[in-house]
């Protein structure tokens, strides 16, 4: 337990700058912080739990919107739903907005029968296919859904770009039966791997991910890789990432230099080029933008769910 709560301050020291890290896309052309604007409809229950909720933006449109999910950072340590990046301007271009809460890791720590980072991953999913669900009540376009986080929330939004499908087409639950699939994904400053000797193979000075498993530390994640590969590999966009996923837009405010240590190790910009070998491998499309980085097609990181969101509507 004191390893947890250990984990717990330094994420409540994380999701202060993971707020610094979205404050600064403000210098690339995006929205100041937003105003408060309230939900269409507000803490909207897709489960049991508490944490269990969502928050509906809804876009004026005669025809059906395309939607942002989005995703919340905090290392799945805190964080919470209220003011999801870009809202103003997705709401102004038509695209309607869900930003979801989720179950997190100390909600979980009792059952052992699973690492506790999946609880996380599956909410997020669940709530996905809540919100396909309500697409004719709420108006939206089944067919257009891009995920958006930062940090772990955009982990999360890669994992569930990667992830093959999980709707369930003979489930007695029609939620069940909706899809989970994106098509694009926007992500700054998010990990990419929960390999623990890949990210330290990435990152030398990298400590970040033992807390997914409730492991005390992360000596004891090296340790256990072995035994925990299988989880490993389920939840990892890097080993997840196969040619028929969506594509993805990453965006880092450092320089990736490969093997180095990083003065702020879970915002490495190494997590993206760590990564973008494996897209590249895959045949994956990409967009990485880092501090210098060159020729990149959307500076104006919203313009690239912009086009994507677009791209896809004539496609449909």
């Amino acid at each position: 337990m004191d390893g947890l709560v250990s984990s717990m301050n330094h994420f409540t020291r994380l999701g202060f700058l993971v707020a610094l890290a979205s404050l600064k896309l403000t210098t690339l052309g995006q929205e100041s912080p937003p105003e408060a604007i309230k939900p269409t409809q507000g803490n909207v229950p897709y489960g049991k739990h508490e944490r269990q909720v969502l928050d509906f933006y809804q876009a004026k449109s005669e025809q059906a919107t395309p939607l942002m999910f989005f995703v919340h950072g905090g290392g799945w340590m805190n964080g919470d739903k209220a003011n999801p990046d870009f809202l103003a301007k997705c709401l102004e271009s038509g695209i309607s907005v869900v930003s979801i809460n989720y179950r997190l890791i100390p909600d979980v720590t009792e059952d052992k029968s699973q690492p506790a980072v999946k609880a996380c991953l599956d909410d997020a999913a669940r709530a996905l296919q809540f919100v396909r669900s309500q697409a004719a009540e709420w108006h939206l376009d089944k067919t257009r859904i891009a995920g958006c986080g930062g940090s772990a929330g955009g982990f999360t939004s890669l994992w569930l770009a990667f992830h093959d499908e999980i709707a369930d087409s003979q489930s007695a639950d029609p939620i069940s039966r909706e899809s989970t699939r994106l098509c694009a994904a926007l992500c700054f400053v998010p990990q990419t791997s929960l390999d623990p000797r890949q990210m330290k193979d990435w990152i030398p000075n990298n400590e970040y991910g033992h807390h997914a498993f409730t492991l005390p530390s992360y000596q004891d994640f090296l340790d256990k890789r072995d035994s925990l590969m299988p989880w490993i590999e389920q939840f990892s966009p890097y080993a997840l990432a196969t040619s028929d996923d969506p594509p993805v837009y990453l965006f880092y405010d450092s320089v990736p230099a490969l093997g180095q240590p990083y003065k702020d190790p879970p915002h490495s910009a190494n997590f993206g080029a760590g990564l973008v070998e494996k897209l590249k491998a895959v045949g994956i499309d990409y967009e990485f933008n880092f501090t210098g980085a060159a020729d990149v097609k959307h500076p104006d990181i919203f313009g690239f769910l912009l086009e994507k969101l677009k791209a896809s509507r004539k496609s449909s």
